[in-house]
């Protein structure tokens, strides 16, 4: 029955996600208008090094690892934090904390429809072009269960860094400028900008100790790897478990004790 009751939710998600086509369409050719500077930048960078492998990644290879990044984030931003702010600044969090289910766990399947739906319109339509594109570059073997199993423990993180980073607008009451630090952190440290190779060694060294990576730079190492050595896979993703558990808890302690900070204006 709890199943149930979370699938209407994903259920709902969709419909009201598909109510929203145009605003669909505008972020899709928003993101191909990003990736054309994307392709051209990268571009000259390789031109101006002089070689086809830098750092131990073609141009193709970094092509590939930035358009599939690009639809990963379109596929997996769930604007949790933006409706956690619209809540907590209306008073409708108090109306939300009231329901049966727990908000966190609330607020995540509310937003889980558009996962069904920004699949279909923008991560599987992006990977078959790549695929086409790229003569078949990305391998479709083992690698792609581990980078399945890897998305989701992706998303899980994801969202606990959104719902803490949510939570701090029960002391702030505003919270725009402290979303776009965090996506502008998350964006950088996670390899979505600049893949994590092209990092100077000590930066690379302090990002590996941080759930970020754990977003976006550990799926995408996994899919390119057609043949993964199975300690490294092991290793990528029990670093992904971990942070799910740590920035699980981190989220709800949090929340738990900052709900006490909750004010209502007008009473």
């Amino acid at each position: 029955m709890k199943l149930k009751k979370y699938f209407s939710l994903t259920r709902a998600g969709i419909i009201e996600s598909l109510q929203f086509r145009l605003g669909t369409a505008v972020m899709v050719i928003g993101n191909l208008l990003y990736l054309i500077v994307v392709y051209f930048l990268w571009k000259a960078i390789y031109a101006s090094a002089g070689t086809d492998v830098v750092n131990g990644m073609t141009f193709t290879d970094t092509l590939i690892y930035l358009v599939l990044a690009t639809a990963l984030y379109g596929f997996m931003e769930m604007y949790a934090v933006w409706e956690m702010g619209r809540d907590i600044q209306s008073g409708k969090i108090v109306l939300n904390l009231l329901k049966p289910m727990e908000y966190r766990r609330y607020l995540f399947w509310s937003y889980s429809g558009t996962f069904v739906t920004q699949f279909f319109y923008t991560f599987l339509p992006t990977f078959i072009i790549v695929e086409i594109v790229t003569c078949g570059a990305i391998p479709l073997k083992i690698n792609l269960l581990y980078f399945m199993i890897s998305v989701v423990m992706a998303v899980m993180i994801n969202y606990s860094i959104d719902f803490l980073v949510g939570t701090i607008c029960l002391y702030t009451e505003s919270i725009w400028g402290i979303n776009i630090m965090k996506q502008v952190i998350v964006l950088l440290l996670s390899g979505a900008t600049i893949p994590i190779a092209f990092f100077p060694e000590p930066l690379k060294t302090i990002v590996g100790y941080l759930p970020f990576q754990s977003i976006y730079n550990a799926p995408l190492t996994i899919l390119l790897d057609g043949n993964p050595d199975p300690q490294i896979v092991l290793t990528i993703l029990g670093t992904q478990l971990f942070w799910c558990v740590v920035m699980s808890i981190l989220s709800k302690l949090f929340w738990k004790v900052s709900l006490k900070q909750i004010t209502v204006n007008g009473g």
